[in-house]
């Protein structure tokens, strides 16, 4: 059985454990042999804790021997994108500035993974402080797309999409602020989940009054992502924004979830208004109409959030700022993404974020509407099909072109901008036979509701492995 436990979801995976048919040291062994196979060819793991782990593994079988109670993730092998501090693990930021930097203490979210019985077993790639839409670092460079290798994987969180996409690891963890689960996850053809702004303590981060980066789960399927989110989730009082889920377990809704009769869903192929890909378009189009065979109720809308755009980059230079803020002194030592963000921030006035905070505010407002009407709104999670791996950013959209980095994935950086929760999952492939995702959002702390969405989209829209695995 050790050979196949790579090909196990999750879900499996944890039942295989806890009915003692699989032991956690098997688990790790089949992963580690995976990785070993697999993390050549993409570069997706850039810190390898095979010690470490096993000695984890070793105690968690140990607990399940002696009866001991189980956390949701008992024995689950997972990596940590490295912006994410893991205590006696490598944490470099993606930066040649942290290339030896090893924290002595855990962020809340790790502590979190720990603690449900996650056997963390290595870091993974992700651009300089997560500041791109790609996965490629001056340290550890270009993390691959396992549909195509000479393609991005996209980022921030690309090396956690691959790691998860070409069974590595069961379950991976990835922040996003623009669009860093839910792009990756459609380029690797996997469910992302962005949540809602303190649903999973950022203690360990910066900015604790932030809700805009938050932490999210990347996995196979909805419900591996659902068992992943029970494990991230719950009330940090020593985290200003922090609050607890309003569910006992989001897995268990998702579980039960076999149908959509009666939501009301609102497709909009471009909510940010820079076009879209064609058979993008198309082939979103196609898998939201599917739900209607499972009973839900799909109006195509003219829904435009475009208004958002200039506010989310001025509050984005902010952030950036204030991110980085400690290291201000340290811009030349940074890669022009990294630099470029802090130092448009640094030309900010007060005027210029009030007036983005009081646009945001009118964004916000439509959005408000738009779910009085729908529960659920659908877009493309992106606007076009993954990109060369030599491309900082696809230059065009929808024959439209683009003159900087993140002007692509504006469909998704909206979404942040007003605070609400998406999933992203796979909803069909390309003619080129790579993935395409739907982006599902939804209103706050809808998360259980967003994953069970996203396993009937998935029950309709087999995908696969991905072609290079």
């Amino acid at each position: 059985m050790t050979s196949d436990l790579s090909r196990h979801s999750a879900v499996e995976l944890r039942d295989l454990i806890a009915n003692k048919k699989a032991s956690p040291v098997e688990v790790l062994d089949a992963h580690l042999a995976e990785i070993a196979v697999q993390n050549p060819k993409f570069n997706a793991i850039v810190t390898l804790v095979e010690d470490q782990a096993r000695t984890a593994a070793k105690a968690a079988a140990d607990a399940v021997k002696n009866g001991a109670p189980l956390g949701p993730l008992h024995g689950l092998p997972v990596v940590i994108k490295d912006v994410t501090l893991t205590k006696g693990i490598r944490t470099t930021f993606g930066s040649p500035a942290y290339k030896d930097f090893v924290p002595d203490e855990d962020a809340a979210v790790v502590e979190r993974l720990r603690k449900a019985g996650a056997i963390i077993i290595g870091k993974t790639n992700t651009p300089e402080f997560a500041a791109g839409a790609n996965t490629v670092n001056a340290l550890f460079g270009a993390t691959r797309n396992p549909w195509n290798p000479e393609l991005s994987p996209a980022g921030s969180s690309g090396g956690s999409a691959v790691a998860a996409a070409t069974g590595m690891v069961p379950l991976a963890h990835g922040t996003d602020f623009g669009c860093s689960i839910r792009i990756p996850a459609a380029f690797c053809g996997i469910v992302g989940v962005r949540t809602t702004g303190g649903l999973i303590p950022n203690r360990g981060m910066r900015l604790p009054w932030d809700g805009g980066q938050v932490h999210g789960p990347l996995a196979r399927s909805a419900e591996d992502a659902a068992l992943m989110l029970d494990g991230m989730t719950g009330l940090d009082p020593l985290w200003p924004i922090s609050a607890p889920p309003p569910w006992q377990s989001a897995l268990d809704i998702v579980q039960r979830t076999d149908n959509a009769k009666g939501k009301r869903i609102a497709y909009a192929s471009d909510i940010a208004g820079f076009g879209v890909d064609k058979e993008i378009d198309d082939i979103c189009r196609a898998a939201v109409r599917r739900l209607e065979k499972d009973g839900a109720v799909v109006d195509e809308v003219p829904f435009s959030a475009a208004d958002g755009f200039a506010p989310y980059k001025v509050l984005r230079g902010e952030w950036m700022v204030g991110q980085q803020y400690e290291r201000l002194g340290m811009l030349d030592q940074f890669g022009p993404n990294l630099g470029g963000n802090v130092r448009d921030g640094l030309k900010l006035t007060v005027r210029d974020t009030a007036a983005a905070e009081n646009m945001r505010e009118q964004v916000w407002k439509k959005f408000c509407d738009l779910f009085g009407q729908y529960d659920y709104l659908i877009t493309p999670a992106a606007p076009v099909p993954p990109y060369p791996l030599s491309k900082n950013y696809p230059d065009e959209v929808g024959g439209n072109k683009l003159d900087n980095y993140i002007d692509w994935i504006a469909p998704a950086f909206l979404v942040t901008l007003v605070g609400f929760p998406a999933a992203s999952v796979p909803g069909g492939k390309t003619q080129a036979g790579l993935p395409v995702g739907l982006q599902i959002v939804g209103p706050r702390f809808s998360e259980p509701q967003l994953l069970g969405l996203s396993k009937l989209v998935q029950r309709a829209n087999p995908i696969g492995w991905p072609t290079h695995v």
